[in-house]
């Protein structure tokens, strides 16, 4: 993974994003060349607005495929 264009930049842009508490939980989905991110975000176009200050989004080598409201109704993030 670390070996992808612009990796270095992209990984700090997406600690950073962690940090300030907007990415909640992430990772790949198994089987697929799709990652999974929870977030915490006023709405959808917050999403990607924030997204798109991302090296990998402005070189298009990230896409946001779908955006979807969530309820989490069993156990807690922190």
């Amino acid at each position: 993974m670390d070996e992808q264009e612009d990796w270095k930049e992209h990984a700090d842009f997406m600690d950073g994003m962690v940090e300030e508490g907007f990415v909640l939980l992430g990772g790949p989905l198994r089987g697929t060349e799709d990652v999974l991110l929870i977030v915490s975000a006023s709405g959808e176009a917050e999403i990607h607005a924030r997204f798109a200050e991302d090296v990998w989004t402005k070189k298009d080598l990230l896409r946001t495929k779908w955006v979807a409201e969530w309820w989490l109704r069993l156990g807690e993030l922190e």
